[in-house]
């Protein structure tokens, strides 16, 4: 998230006994202070600079390293580049030398940064006497409100972009937990064909014993009736049908019982496995389905989130133009906390008004 070039109110008339100390009051001062300063001072003849002021300020906090928005000016290395970015040709010392010429700079001043205000003297050329004396505008209350309704939009949508990227973390991990659960979902169902089949087997099997005893059971039946029954000798044949009957199991009966004691083996071996990708595959989904959960909460959370700075934006916005038409205003300031707002909405899609940073 682009971090916003907050500050501490600026003063609206510069501490200092002569014109000399204010400058180097100003030149304190952080660089978006001093351009806004620079701006209220000269608006009816600057006022088209300000997008190239909101350039300077920008590539200072950039280039400055330890301060970054919160510095007052660059040491000469930086100065230099600086410099270059913007294509003057000029070197720091060429700048202190004309600044020492208009006075801005006395000759035992060896000052170890640049401040932005020195550059903005020598690139524009006015009178740096009129700049720290330069009216500030009469409607302080009104920037301060501004100002801070600025900042609230900024903070929202701060947590706006920070919801927005916990919503794309869930859902970027709601959408791995689908793919493992059709994963797992997929390798039981490849675990449950052979249990299926072995299964079948089973039953198979157990029907044709089944079929098996009705048999051997009907025979016995037949066997018990005719050795009650008859002459002796037809009741002696049945009886010894009985006992060799009763005696082992007939071979198809015995034969079906294999069969089925082999099915049912087969198919424990086959149960673990799919029982196993069975669980897996469920665990698989319940956490997909908290994971997508998830991921729609945070994306509900993330629209809000959005939605309640747009609102805080527009509010600004408003109040904003309301007090552009007031008399006395610092146009200056106006301007920056105008363009701060317009760089809020690179934050919203563009779908919804907002607009993409180049």
């Amino acid at each position: 998230f682009l971090k916003y070039l907050t500050m501490s109110e600026a003063p609206r008339v510069l501490p200092g006994a002569n014109d000399h100390e204010k400058l180097q009051a100003l030149a304190k001062l952080t660089y978006k202070q001093q351009a806004v300063w620079f701006l209220n001072g000269f608006w009816e003849q600057y006022q088209q600079e300000g997008e190239t002021l909101w350039n300077y300020v920008n590539t200072c906090a950039e280039l400055d390293i330890e301060h970054h928005e919160e510095g007052c000016g660059l040491d000469e290395v930086n100065a230099h580049r600086f410099l270059e970015k913007f294509n003057e040709t000029l070197t720091v010392r060429e700048l202190r030398s004309k600044l020492r010429s208009t006075g801005a700079l006395e000759e035992s001043e060896r000052p170890k940064v640049v401040p932005l205000t020195h550059f903005l003297l020598f690139k524009y050329g006015v009178d740096w006497h009129k700049l720290v004396n330069a009216s500030q505008g009469d409607n302080s209350a009104e920037i301060a409100k501004a100002q801070a309704m600025l900042e609230e939009v900024q903070a929202a949508f701060k947590e706006s972009e920070a919801k927005h990227n916990q919503a794309n973390i869930t859902a970027i991990a709601a959408a791995k937990s689908e793919a493992e659960a059709v994963e797992k979902e997929n390798d039981a169902r490849t675990q449950e064909a052979p249990f299926k089949a072995a299964q079948e087997e089973v039953e198979a099997a157990l029907a044709e014993v089944h079929k098996q005893e009705e048999e051997y059971n009907s025979k016995i039946e037949d066997c018990q009736t005719r050795s009650e029954t008859g002459g002796v000798v037809s009741r002696n044949k049945a009886k010894a049908e009985l006992a060799q009957l009763r005696a082992e199991d007939p071979l198809p009966l015995s034969r079906a019982k294999i069969t089925l004691g082999a099915a049912q083996k087969r198919a424990e071996k086959t149960r673990a496995p799919f029982e196993a990708a069975t669980k897996a595959a469920e665990a698989a989904r319940a956490a997909a389905t908290a994971d997508r959960e998830s991921a729609d909460q945070a994306k509900a959370q993330a629209e809000a989130a959005l939605e309640h700075a747009k609102k805080q934006l527009k509010e600004a916005e408003d109040y904003l133009e309301e007090i552009k038409s007031q008399p006395g205003c610092a146009a200056g300031a106006l301007w920056w906390i105008d363009r701060e707002l317009h760089d809020a909405k690179a934050y919203v899609p563009e779908s919804r008004g907002g607009y993409r940073k180049k």
